[in-house]
Formats: C-alpha cells, structure tokens, sequence
C-alpha cells in the first residue's frame, strides 16, 4: 500500500488535477489541445532525442529486453485483433484499432514517471531503449495491417508508400530519429542549446500528465462495455504477463525486468485513440479504453510493483 501511496498515486493526483481542471471549465478544450500538442510535437521529443542520444547503446541494447517486451506487446495486439474480430464481431478495420490499443501502452506519459518514482532516475535506461523502438514499431504494425485491410487488392507498393508517410510525420519518431543520429556521430551540443533541452524536457512530462487528464475528461464511456473491458485486460493483464514470464525465463536482470513488466503494464496510450481518429474507426471503444484503463491501472500498477522484485 505504501508504493501505492508513494509512487503511484502523485501520478494519477496530476492527471486527477487536469481532469479536474477541464471538469470545471478553469481549464479549455483549446488549451489542452495545445498543452497535448506541445508535449506530443516539441516536448517529449526533447525528452526522447537527449536519452537517446546519451544512451550508452552497446551497454543497454539487448535482444533479449526488447524481445521479451515486445513480444508481449505483439500477443497483445494478435488477442486484440482476433478477439475484436471473432468474439466481438466487429469489422477487420475495427479489429486492427482494438489491436493497436492493446499493443500501444502508455509508455511515457505513465511507465515512465511510474519506473522513475518507484526506482529511481539511474534505472531508467532499460525505459529508454524500449520507448526508443515502441511509437516505431507499434505505427509500423498498426499502419502497415490497417493499410493492408483498407488496400486489399492495391498492391504491395502502394500500402508500403502510405505507412512511410505516415511514420515520416510522426514526431516521436522524429525525435527518436535524431537522437540515434546524434548517439551514433558522437554530436556534442553547445551548452546554452543543451541547457535550452533541459527546459524542455523538465515540462516534458508533468505537462503530458496534466494533458492527459484533459482529455480523458471528453471521454465518455457508452456502449460497447464487453469489448472496452477486453481491452482493458488485455492490455493491464496478458501483455505484462506475457512479459513478466519471458523476462523471468531469459534472466533479465532485476532493472531490466522492471522497466519491462511496468511499462507492458500500463492502461493503452492515447496514441491508440489518435489511431482510431486517424482512420474513423472504433474511436468509441479506443476513448473509452483509455479512460477505464487508466483508472484500472491505479490498481493494477501497484498489484504488479507488489509482484516485481
């Protein structure tokens, strides 16, 4: 109960405050759309773009993280996209959005002032390097099986333009892009621009958090009850476990696993409600799923710290 306490709940008390905020009308739809905009278009790439490019990469690169992660997130989008499909009967282009939630966890606006609080800045490497890959690898399966449903018959090449377009907008990407550039040719910055990043990067996340309740404010959850909660274990349950048991299989390490498990373990990221905006599709359910998943994770967070070493 005391990590509850300490760790978790200051979290869910910013987000509390920007929900609470909008609730009242101290706060308007407008300025938590450029408050998300900010976060999502300078601040957070700020964020992603300095870890990266001061990440000790040969050190903190391992397959065996990221495979144990990601192929928990994969499982998480294969039980989206099928249970959406053929338990729920919903439409292949609604599947993929239902897949897209489970698959994309709230990575950085949640796993990582969580990871931060409950074990300190100095395990946050492991954090890094999943978030480094995550927005690019969930796009590249979401954008690629949704343009392959609503390309049926098109062509290979055709899907292929549209999901590098696609990911060539994406700002996270952009920032992780130039972080690895940065890494990789050994870029010193000037001290004025770096102290100037660090401004940045300090707003980084309180502002995402207090955004984030924002808009979970507009969301409304009607309708579609059964599939809302299936995505909701799906991405608070099976993805973390399936994690959990890999990372205990393929020896982590206790930081690693950490970061692993916690970050698989967060309610679906509001970039799954961006994906369904993006093609029209599902957008009830994927609102709906941020707002039950985020406020399940209050508990279901601390369930999995109790469990973690």
């Amino acid at each position: 109960m005391q990590a509850l306490i300490d760790v978790i709940l200051p979290v869910f008390l910013v987000i509390g405050f920007g929900y609470a905020a909008v609730w009242t009308g101290l706060f308007s739809d407008a300025g938590v759309d450029g408050l998300m905009r900010f976060t999502q278009t300078f601040a957070i790439p700020c964020l992603l773009f300095s870890a990266i490019a001061t990440l000790d990469l040969g050190a903190v690169f391992r397959p065996d993280l990221l495979f144990a992660f990601y192929a928990g997130a994969s499982s998480g989008f294969l039980a989206g996209l099928l249970g959406a499909r053929f338990l729920f009967g919903r439409p292949w282009e609604d599947a993929v959005v239902v897949g897209f939630c489970c698959l994309f966890s709230n990575s950085v606006m949640l796993g990582l002032p969580l990871t931060e609080r409950a074990y300190g800045t100095a395990t946050l490497a492991s954090n890094f390097v999943i978030v480094a890959l995550h927005a690019p690898f969930c796009y590249l399966v979401g954008v690629t099986v949704m343009e392959a449903v609503q390309n049926r018959g098109r062509g290979v090449f055709s899907t292929a333009g549209r999901v590098i377009r696609s990911m060539a907008r994406n700002a996270l990407m952009i920032g992780i892009g130039l972080g690895f550039l940065a890494n990789v040719s050994g870029l010193t910055l000037p001290g004025a621009v770096s102290d100037a990043l660090g401004f940045m990067i300090a707003a980084a996340l309180p502002a995402a958090l207090f955004a984030l309740g924002g808009v979970l404010c507009r969301y409304r959850p009607e309708g579609d009850w059964r599939l809302i909660g299936y995505v909701c274990a799906v991405s608070l349950v099976l993805h973390p476990a399936v994690t959990y048991g890999l990372g205990l299989l393929l020896g982590l390490g206790v930081d690693p696993l950490r970061a692993a498990v916690v970050t698989a373990a967060m309610a679906p990221g509001v970039n799954g409600y961006i994906f369904a905006s993006l093609y029209g599709r599902a957008m009830r359910v994927a609102a709906s799923s941020v707002l039950l998943g985020t406020a399940l994770a209050l508990i279901t967070a601390w369930a999995w710290l109790q469990l973690l070493p």
